[in-house]
């Protein structure tokens, strides 16, 4: 076979393929619980991309289980989950919140390299420690911790591109088929909820 060929039986190396993405939205406990654990499971870098779920819902024409009569029962699952995945769990007392603005701080924690510190930093300070996710404060916090100065954050959540940007990695995400939060993609294939995590974990490593 001549050097210059492809072989056809071999194997395509993960290390090489386009970079896993999980679709976030800060607002969504199942997303914590994918968000923080995802690039263990997987071995590898992930893509973190803020998108507004709401926007989703609204798109497919549903809403969430939190205000229907399947609350009590996921929130029991949740708190299950984050109990075998050794991961803090304090309901906030606002939830569920408007992330809308949480999400466009997100916008900018990805544009300045620190999306995965931003979005970890205020997962912990909410989720983990029942802080207000509508609360500016819990944002700047977080961004702090992420290496955000405080007026950088503060001009971003208004700033008309940050808004687009949102809007438009939104609009991709229901225009590829992602219908809930969180949601990862790996090649062609969507894996929707943080219980297919491992089933996307084995289909990268195999």
């Amino acid at each position: 076979m001549s050097e210059t060929q492809p072989d056809p039986g071999a194997r395509p190396n993960p290390q090489t393929q386009p970079a896993p993405v999980l679709y976030f939205d800060l607002g969504s406990p199942y997303a914590y619980l994918a968000l923080m654990r995802v690039h263990k499971l997987l071995g590898r870098e992930v893509v973190l991309q803020p998108v507004l779920l709401g926007a989703i819902f609204a798109d497919r024409g549903w809403g969430s289980w939190s205000l229907t009569d399947a609350r009590a029962v996921n929130v029991a699952e949740i708190e299950r989950r984050a109990a075998a995945y050794d991961l803090p769990l304090r309901w906030p007392a606002d939830w569920p919140p408007n992330s809308l603005v949480a999400q466009r701080a997100a916008i900018f924690a990805q544009r300045k390299g620190v999306g995965r510190a931003f979005a970890e930093a205020a997962y912990l300070a909410t989720y983990g420690a029942g802080g207000d996710l509508g609360e500016p404060e819990t944002l700047l916090v977080a961004g702090e911790a992420a290496g955000l100065p405080r007026d950088e954050l503060t001009a971003a959540l208004s700033d008309p591109e940050i808004k687009a940007a949102l809007r438009q990695a939104t609009e991709a995400a229901i225009a590829l088929g992602v219908n809930g939060i969180p949601t990862l993609q790996i090649g062609g294939q969507l894996y929707f909820g943080d219980d297919q995590l491992e089933q996307a974990a084995r289909a990268v490593s195999a």
